[in-house]
């Protein structure tokens, strides 16, 4: 008995040892939080260079979706363990970051889509992520500029911004000609409720793992559905659909067993009309990346990120990034998703973490495994999305309310979220500016958040303690 509360205390420190039986099904409520996240950013942007499937290049399609969860598995392992100064040490999960779609989006109109314009991306991708692992390394004399008035914020706004991606995965997906009916809705609900009801009545390893438990019982509840209701519906069109629930077992039987990664399966291009918007989006995720590293310190080990972790967590972003444009993949930070994980759970076991990581490389060398998963309905995602989303937005709040607030943080905070939010609620306000201002800018509205929130940090004279 003493030693199962011995095990169950290890999953709440970074360090300590935990035996494997308890540590993988940790690990695997990590990759199910991310491994939809992880995948459609290349699904899109692919889609709009033309490669989508259908193409002449939905094989290379394919292997870059491969590539992407080994890439992301990879690029974990050195967050958590880091080599020489490269990785923060920190319970941070890496992914294909959705922050870039825009630019990269305009990057293909631009160059007309195809190869070349993939291939351009690619480029901007490596020598942007250089240039952020050159900020890591000078982030301790910039860190002044990162209070935890600012960089709570931008975990603010990161929740909030998530809050809305749970809600349209609750629903089915908001791309999903079912999205609202009332199969996906019970679906996800069912999910929350286990979850919830695992999480507050019973202890130990069930408790930890009830996001694993629930998504499991999602599946479930998802075969037998598909077993006494219709697969199809109508649209108001008169055209059928498969509604968004149904488990698309043929994508797990047509999918290989073992398949070798392409290195370097893009010709890398270097082209300015990709690289000078995308360095500015490296500078936001060097802040963004910050914001995740003080939110999981924060919310899962209750103190306040070290210089070092910050730094290491920023060159692995930007390092990390280089190497996956190697493999075709878009660039990898820190997943938002899996903080809000951690900060809920309390479970930020390094050994847990990385047996997720593990199985994100099994997915990108065995197919079939990662297809299991990826045909995870969006309301079962959504069921467990919903909570762990909001509770990013309490740990932005925990790192704001850290010190006692001023009229000058209370300054800070609410005009960035009013400016910084309200244009990622209403981007439209943006149509009269530039494209690349619309492009940078609008969309989630964490770039105007950080933005607002840093310079008033600066030019806002600091009060003086009565």
């Amino acid at each position: 008995m003493g030693q199962k509360n011995e095990l169950s205390k290890a999953a709440y420190v970074f360090d300590a040892k935990m035996p494997l039986k308890q540590a993988i099904p940790l690990g695997l409520q990590h990759v199910l939080a991310m491994f939809v996240g992880n995948l459609t950013p290349l699904l899109i942007i692919t889609g709009a260079c033309g490669m989508g499937s259908g193409s002449e290049f939905a094989s290379l399609q394919i292997a870059l979706l491969q590539n992407a969860m080994l890439i992301a598995g990879i690029v974990t392992l050195v967050q958590l363990f880091a080599i020489g100064p490269v990785g923060g040490k920190v319970p941070i999960i890496m992914g294909t970051s959705s922050g870039f779609i825009g630019v990269f989006n305009n990057v293909a109109a631009s160059m007309g889509g195809g190869v070349l314009a993939y291939g351009a991306i690619m480029g901007a991708s490596i020598i942007g992520g250089i240039f952020e692992g050159v900020l890591g390394f000078m982030l301790k004399p910039l860190r002044r500029f990162f209070p935890s008035v600012v960089t709570g914020t931008v975990v603010l706004s990161i929740g909030l911004s998530l809050i809305s991606v749970g809600i349209n995965s609750f629903g089915g997906g908001n791309n999903s000609s079912d999205f609202g009916s009332v199969e996906n809705l019970l679906l996800g609900l069912l999910v929350l409720v286990v979850i919830i009801a695992l999480k507050h009545g019973t202890k130990g390893l069930t408790s930890s793992s009830s996001i694993l438990i629930g998504i499991i019982v999602g599946y479930i509840a998802a075969f037998l559905m598909g077993l006494v209701l219709p697969h199809t519906g109508v649209t108001a069109d008169g055209v059928e659909y498969t509604k968004a629930w149904v488990l698309n077992w043929d994508k797990v039987k047509s999918a290989s067993w073992f398949a070798i990664p392409q290195i370097m399966p893009v010709k890398v291009v270097f082209d300015w009309r990709a690289i000078l918007p995308v360095l500015i989006m490296f500078v936001v995720t060097a802040v963004e990346t910050v914001g995740d590293i003080s939110g999981v310190i924060e919310g899962g080990m209750e103190r306040e990120a070290t210089d070092g972790e910050l730094s290491g967590g920023v060159i692995c972003d930007g390092l990390g990034s280089s190497f996956a444009a190697l493999f075709g993949v878009l660039p990898n930070t820190s997943f938002s998703q899996n903080v809000g994980l951690v900060t809920m759970t309390k479970i930020v076991n390094r050994t847990a973490l990385a047996s997720g990581a593990v199985f994100l490389i099994l997915c990108g060398l065995i197919p079939k495994l990662g297809a299991i998963v990826s045909i995870m309905p969006q309301s079962v995602l959504g069921g467990a999305a919903v909570m762990m989303f909001s509770s990013i937005v309490l740990s932005g709040i925990q790192l704001i309310t850290r010190e006692k607030l001023t009229p000058r943080s209370l300054t800070i905070v609410s005009v960035a979220l009013g400016i910084g939010y309200g244009m990622g609620a209403n981007s439209t306000i943006l149509h009269a500016t530039p494209e690349w201002v619309q492009l940078i800018f609008g969309g989630s509205g964490i770039v105007p958040a950080a933005l607002v929130a840093i310079i008033l940090n600066i030019v806002l004279p600091e009060e003086e303690n009565a």
